[in-house]
Formats: structure tokens, C-alpha cells, sequence
């Protein structure tokens, strides 16, 4: 295996490919990210107070949750993107592992974030639509941007973390599939799209009630996921997978409660998607001719910036900047401006020989750049309009100028360190090409070895009741196994896949809901679960993942539940506006089907049975009394 993983690393290791996904993975792994920390932040007390609002344990968390939305908004933006990659892994690391996020509140999704956050710190997160390429570039602003060349990186940059995020995952998740007789006959998306409190608001009967198309969905799952790691790498399948794997994503995203499982995971196909794929569809955004001309003054540092800012964010390179000593000449348009006059204002020509200046031609330059056009259009509005003007002028009347010599070459531009990318994947930074390829084979097999461990106890030892106790030996390798699970589980989020299985979804025959009397004696539905049984939002993601895989079971735990119950009321009734001690909460319960074998409109039956009133909730101080039946399972 080890000659294997050479060959093919040393195949990929100098294939240089365009650095266009690796900086929209990096940028959509901060914004999912950055969408998670609110979540957690809006239901900051009910995830992590003991008591809801009454009881706070941990009352710096919001303060470490706004540190946390800060560290990802800088790697979304791509700003000091290694100290902001390593940042946000200590904070994943830090809030599943030592919070009650880990053993209540499981995103279903964490572990794999971590594991992805683990391979970010090492990939050239700053070579596209990065804040800190812009940085490198001020730094030498006497630079036109046109002397840097386009930005690729190394093929495994993109190789690596999806062989093993999404590869060793898939592979690793089919094998338990193996055991669940939903999955075997096919059912396996359409059992948990028919159970309410795992269905989104989308109503998908449609879908769920054509019997064949369901099966083909189902065995189409699972031998993507078997595949997906032998074939993905390919050139000529490379675009099939892409394709299954995005559809098969956005089908999760948009028909289960679990949305941030389903975009965790498509944020990884910026990297799947095929090389040739980016190119062409940059050439096709990509306008042929620039839509305007700008001429700056090459001799002021302030106008090299300016340019060096605006042309980073035309992406689709509607805007030329040209120096005016230069070129100006070649312009008609601009024949009747002396240099005098043509330095001491910025000036823009369009494709139809219109000459703009000042604070007209930033806002062509925006309208330009198509994205930025509203805010172009803004900028010529009565009153917006005169106070920029003055503003400029103010600015462009007091700018330096200098003849440029040596002096515009810094030498701190060449002294940055060198980023972990660079010192693994450059060879002007890294060790000879043959001992850098062992040394990520040897990295990259401690890996495998790692999850094969994880595969093998649970997916294999743990489904087949394999008797690991019967010797001493077997007892240590047991025991050696599980130090090595704990170990890749925290740091590497290395864990078994085996979600949405017969021995979840198996006696999964009752919803819990809860209501409360208003002032005037009327029942009404806690923004919870609603009538028809479905988690409203925003409880989706994992507070779902709370209520309907740790408190509502196939053998529902008293004590769990009581505890969610308490968690739920208090939490939803406080938002709500209720007065906790004056309110009296109905626990209320219906039946529901989950079988093994398909039949037409369970989606709508589940969602339409009769509720009946099973226990009651009252709130004394910080007391709560539940009264509940002694046997829930057998109502």
C-alpha cells in the first residue's frame, strides 16, 4: 500500500492546477461556520444553561462565541488566513469536546468540520479571494498587478482532504448501511423524508410515493459511496461524482431538518469539481474586453494601492488600470488633457470614448465590476454624491508623489514566513521533492490506518457482536483500539458514519410535543414541534438532534427526557413571553409508522394522527415538577 500511496502522490505532488477552489472552499467553510456560531449564539441558553435563562453556568460564552464569529469572518474573507484557520480548530475542538454541544446538542456534522478544519490549516488559503494576497501585494505597490502570474497550487491540495474527509466517510458510512434493511431494500432516504421530525417544511409527497424512483435513489447512495474513493480522483469520472455527490447533498440540505450536515458537506465539492470546469466557466464570466479604462499616476503610492485594492475585487475583470505616463497617449478621448491636469485626478475611458473623472470614475469603475454596480448607481444620488465629491478631493489634493527607485521594493515583501502549505508543497521552502513525497505518504497512511481502525471495530467488530473480552490479547487490542478511536476522534474527527440506521429508526413508532394553556384557557402549540409533528424552525440542525435522537427514542430514557422537557420549556416558554409559574405545559404524544418496506403516502399519515394529552409540566422557581407515565413505550 505504502509503494501505492508514493506512486500516486509523487503523480499529483508537482501537477499544478488553478487555486480557484481551494479559496471558495476556504471561503464557504467560514461563512458555514460563521452561520453556526449564530445558531449557537441564539440558543446560547438553551444549549449551554443548565436551566435555561435561570440558571447560566457558563456565562462567558457569548463573549467566546462573538471571538469565534470573528475568527471565522476573518477566514471567510481569507485575512491572516493561517492564524484564522488554526484559531477556528481550536475553537471546533474546544466547544464540541468541552460543552454540552459533544454529549446533548451533536450537530451531526461537528466531528466532520473539525476533520475538514484540520487539512484547511495546511492548504494555500491566501492564493484566491483572499484578503491577504491584496496584503502581499501592498506591500509592493509599485507592482502593477499584471506582472503576477495566475495562482495554482498542488493537485493534492485538493486530492488530499477530499480522499480522506469524503472518501474514507462515504466508504466507512455504506459499509454500516450494509446492516440496516432499509438501506438494503433501497428505502434508505425515503424512511427518515416520511418521519416528521426529520422532515423539512417542503412538502415532497410527490417524491416519496414513486416506489421505484425511491429505490434507485437509495442504490444510487450507496454505491456512490463505495465508489466515490476509488474513482472520484479520475479525469473521465471526475465529473459524474461531482454531479451525484451535489445532487445527492442539496437532497439532504433541502429535504431533511439537518441543513448544516448537507452544506458541511457540499462545501467540499469546490473541491471535486473538475480542473477544466473552473477555467471554463471563469472565461465565460470573465468579460473579453474591459468595459473601462482607467489611467492612475504611477508615481503615487496612494494611486498604486488604490489600484492594486480595486482590481482585487474585479473578479471578472471588467476594469483595466493603466498608468496615465504611459499610456494616456494612446487615447484620443484624452488627447485635450495635459499631464498636469491628468495626474491630478483619477480618469476613465468606457468602450464608447466617454471620458469620466474623480468620484465619476470610481463609481464607473463599480458599475464596471457588475457585482459592485448598485453601490456605483448609489454613489451618484443628490447630496451621497457632493458630500464624496468633497471628501476626494480632500484626499487627492494632499496625496505623496515620489520618482519610484529602489525604495518601492520594501524588504519586507520578500521576508514574510512562509505559510504551512508553502514549507510542505514549495520547493524553494520545503525539503527535496523525493523526501517531501515520503513524508506526506507516511502522513497520509497513518491516516488510513487511523480511520481503518474506526471502520473495522465499529463497522465490522460492533455490527457482527464480535466478542473482543475473549482473550487477553484480544482484550488488549481492544483496549489499544480504543485509545487510538479517542485519539482520532477528538483531534482528526475520525468517527463512525453510521447515521439514520435500522437500530435507530427500528420501534421509532411515537412524536412528543408540548403545548400550554394561555390566560384564557386555550391550548396552544410551544414554537417547538407543531401539530403535524415537525421541529419548526429554527430548531432544526442540532437542537433536532437533541429532541429527536437523545430525548424521543425507540426506548425513550425517563430521565432524559424529563431533562429535555425542562430544557424545552423553559428555553421556548421565556422566548415565548410566558410566565413559567403561572403556565401549565401539556406533554402530548401520537403514534407514527416507520417501516422497513415502502408504502405509499406514509409522509402524510405520519403527519396527520391524532394527538393525545400524556403528562403534564409546572414550573416552581427554579423547580420543575414533569409528570409523566411510568411506561411511555407502552401508551
Amino acid at each position: 500500500m505504502y509503494k501505492l500511496l508514493v506512486l500516486k502522490i509523487n503523480a499529483l505532488y508537482p501537477k499544478k492546477v488553478p487555486a480557484t477552489g481551494v479559496g471558495l472552499f476556504r471561503l464557504l467553510f467560514g461563512l458555514v461556520t460563521l452561520q453556526e456560531v449564530f445558531f449557537l449564539l441564539y440558543f446560547n441558553h438553551l444549549i449551554f444553561d443548565p436551566i435555561p435563562f435561570t440558571d447560566v453556568e457558563f456565562p462567558m460564552i457569548p463573549f467566546f462565541l462573538w471571538l469565534w464569529a470573528l475568527v471565522a469572518f476573518c477566514l471567510a474573507i481569507g485575512y491572516r488566513c493561517q492564524a484564522a484557520s488554526i484559531a477556528n480548530y481550536i475553537f471546533w475542538l474546544v466547544f464540541v469536546n468541552f460543552t454540552p454541544m459533544q454529549r446533548d446538542f451533536d450537530g451531526g456534522f461537528d466531528l466532520f468540520m473539525i476533520g475538514a478544519n484540520f487539512f484547511l490549516i495546511f492548504m494555500p488559503l491566501d492564493r484566491a479571494f483572499a484578503v491577504d494576497s491584496l496584503r502581499k501585494k501592498l506591500l509592493r505597490p509599485f507592482v502593477h498587478y499584471s506582472q503576477y502570474p495566475a495562482p495554482e497550487v498542488s493537485a493534492l491540495t485538493y486530492y488530499l482532504p477530499v480522499a480522506i474527509c469524503l472518501g474514507f466517510l462515504y466508504f466507512d458510512s455504506a459499509i454500516h448501511k450494509m446492516f440496516a434493511q432499509h438501506w438494503r431494500n433501497g428505502l434508505g432516504a425515503w424512511l427518515p423524508s416520511s418521519i416528521p421530525y426529520y422532515m423539512s417544511a417542503l412538502d415532497l409527497s410527490w417524491l416519496l410515493n414513486i416506489e421505484i424512483l425511491q429505490k434507485i435513489i437509495g442504490y444510487t447512495i450507496i454505491v456512490f459511496q463505495f465508489t466515490f474513493l476509488l474513482f472520484f480522483h479520475r479525469r473521465q469520472f471526475r465529473w459524474l461524482y461531482f454531479l451525484l455527490g451535489i445532487s445527492l447533498h442539496l437532497g439532504i440540505t433541502l429535504s431533511f431538518n439537518i441543513y448544516p450536515f448537507g452544506m458541511g458537506m457540499l462545501i467540499f465539492y469546490a473541491l471535486v469539481m473538475p480542473f477544466a470546469w473552473y477555467r471554463k466557466i471563469g472565461a465565460f464570466l470573465t468579460v473579453k474586453q474591459p468595459l473601462l479604462t482607467v489611467f492612475y499616476d504611477q508615481q503615487c503610492p496612494l494611486c498604486n494601492r488604490t489600484v492594486l485594492t480595486l482590481n482585487h475585487f474585479d473578479v471578472l475583470h471588467g476594469v483595466d488600470f493603466k498608468p496615465a505616463q504611459v499610456f494616456a497617449i494612446d487615447y484620443p478621448a484624452l488627447a485635450e488633457l495635459g499631464e498636469k491636469q491628468l495626474l491630478t485626478d483619477l480618469y476613465a475611458v468606457d468602450g464608447d470614448g466617454r471620458v469620466y473623472a474623480g468620484v465619476d470614475t470610481y463609481a464607473q469603475i463599480l458599475i464596471s465590476m457588475r457585482y459592485t454596480a448598485i453601490i456605483g448607481w448609489a454613489m451618484k444620488l443628490p447630496l451621497l454624491y457632493q458630500w464624496i465629491c468633497g471628501r476626494y478631493r480632500a484626499i487627492a489634493d494632499s496625496r505623496a508623489r515620489l520618482v519610484c527607485d529602489v525604495s518601492c521594493m520594501p524588504a519586507s515583501a520578500d521576508s514574510l514566513p512562509p505559510s504551512l502549505y508553502e514549507r510542505i508543497f514549495e520547493a524553494e521552502h520545503a525539503l527535496p521533492a523525493r523526501s517531501r513525497v515520503h513524508k506526506i505518504s507516511k502522513v497520509l497512511l497513518v491516516l488510513i490506518l487511523f480511520q481503518f481502525n474506526s471502520s473495522f471495530h465499529y463497522g465490522l467488530l460492533y455490527r457482527l457482536h464480535v466478542d473482543t473480552r475473549q482473550s487477553p490479547i484480544t482484550s488488549m487490542l481492544a483496549d489499544m483500539s480504543n485509545a487510538i478511536l479517542m485519539m482520532s476522534h477528538t483531534f482528526l474527527g475520525i468517527t463512525p458514519h453510521a447515521l439514520y440506521l435500522h437500530d435507530h429508526f427500528e420501534g421509532y413508532d411515537r412524536l412528543l410535543a408540548i403545548t400550554y394553556l394561555n390566560a384564557d384557557g386555550e391550548e396552544q402549540w410551544l414554537p417547538f414541534v407543531d401539530r403535524q409533528g415537525r421541529l419548526l424552525a429554527p430548531n432544526w440542525g442540532r437542537v433536532h438532534s437533541m429532541w429527536a435522537n437523545i430525548a424521543v427514542t425507540p426506548n425513550i430514557d425517563e430521565i432524559r427526557l424529563k431533562k429535555f422537557i425542562m430544557k424545552v420549556t423553559a428555553f421556548w416558554g421565556r422566548k415565548t413571553g410566558l410566565d413559567l409559574e403561572n403556565t401549565q405545559f401539556i406533554v402530548k404524544m401520537k403514534r407514527i409508522r416507520a417501516p422497513f418496506e415502502w408504502e405509499k403516502d406514509l409522509r402524510n399519515n405520519n403527519l396527520y394522527g391524532e394527538w393525545q394529552s400524556i403528562g403534564a409540566v409546572q414550573w416552581d422557581g427554579k423547580e420543575v415538577k414533569i409528570s409523566l407515565p411510568k411506561d411511555i413505550d407502552i401508551l
